[in-house]
Parts: C-alpha cells; sequence; structure tokens
C-alpha cells in the first residue's frame, strides 16, 4: 500500500501540489538468488560423482581370466571381515548371520544363479570359504571368484 504524506512545500498559495504519494521497496529481487542456485546446482551434479567410492579391496592377480557377461551379482569380503563378519552385496553392508537370507532373496528373481566372490588379497582362506559355503547353501549354483589382470588398477 503507498504511504500518502504531506508535502514539505504545500503552502496555501501552490494550488495541486500538496500531496505526495512514497512508494516502499520491499520487494525481493529474485533473479540473483535464482543465478546463484543454478550454479549451485551444476556443482554439486558435477562433484556428486565424484564422491561416491565403493569399498577397497585388493584383488587378487591372475593371467587367465574372463570378462563378466549378463546380470552380475557382486559379494564382496573386505580384509576386515574377520573382525566384524561384514560382507558387501553390491554396496550394501550385511552381516555374515543374514547373508543366506538375502542371497535367497536376490536368487528368486534372476535367470542365472551365479555369484561374483570378491575377496581382498589379505583375506584368509577360512574366511572365504565360510562365505563360500553360505552362497552355496542360499541356491547359488556358480560363484565365480573376481580378479584382476596383471596390468589393472
Amino acid at each position: 500500500m503507498p504511504k500518502v504524506q504531506a508535502g514539505a512545500s504545500a503552502g496555501p498559495g501552490r494550488g495541486g501540489r500538496g500531496r505526495r504519494v512514497a512508494t516502499s521497496l520491499a520487494e525481493i529481487n529474485v533473479v540473483p538468488l535464482v543465478d546463484v542456485m543454478l550454479v549451485l546446482l551444476v556443482i554439486f551434479m558435477v562433484t556428486a560423482p565424484m564422491i561416491q567410492r565403493g569399498v577397497d579391496v585388493r584383488l587378487p592377480v591372475t593371467r587367465r581370466a574372463s570378462q563378466i557377461e549378463g546380470e552380475r551379482i557382486f559379494l564382496t569380503v573386505p580384509l576386515a571381515y574377520r573382525q566384524s563378519h561384514i560382507v558387501y552385496l553390491g554396496d550394501e553392508p550385511i552381516h555374515a548371520e543374514i547373508l543366506r537370507e538375502r542371497i535367497r532373496q536376490k536368487m528368486e528373481t534372476a535367470k542365472q544363479k551365479n555369484v561374483y566372490l570378491r575377496g581382498d588379497g589379505g583375506v584368509e582362506l577360512k574366511d572365504l570359504m565360510e562365505v563360500f559355503d553360505a552362497l552355496l547353501a542360499a541356491g547359488v549354483e556358480t560363484v565365480g571368484m573376481v580378479t584382476r589382470q596383471p596390468g589393472e588398477r
């Protein structure tokens, strides 16, 4: 609502210019705000894929390895498995006690009942075989061991 103010020079001798209307500038200019938000959105969209990381595992090196084709279910056994008994189904951490049930649920919808097991190079064979047995008990038909080529990182 505009404010009506009495003019300083509104004397009896001046006709028609007795009042002055002042408008307030209470409106927010949103154009710079939108510009800043769009720049921040672009920055986050570019940096978000770089922030995501998987589980760090040093895979053993082998000379004869074939590429994996089709739907892939990866199970990763990290070096800390001995203390925590946690494995990773894809990127999801799962305790070894519920691994059998989770794999069984995954196998219900899968055409090929294959699981690819990635174990850190420092994991003991006993721990790896414990996970291997849980996979077979869950109904997995084939368990593949994932390794890396000598030149791979």
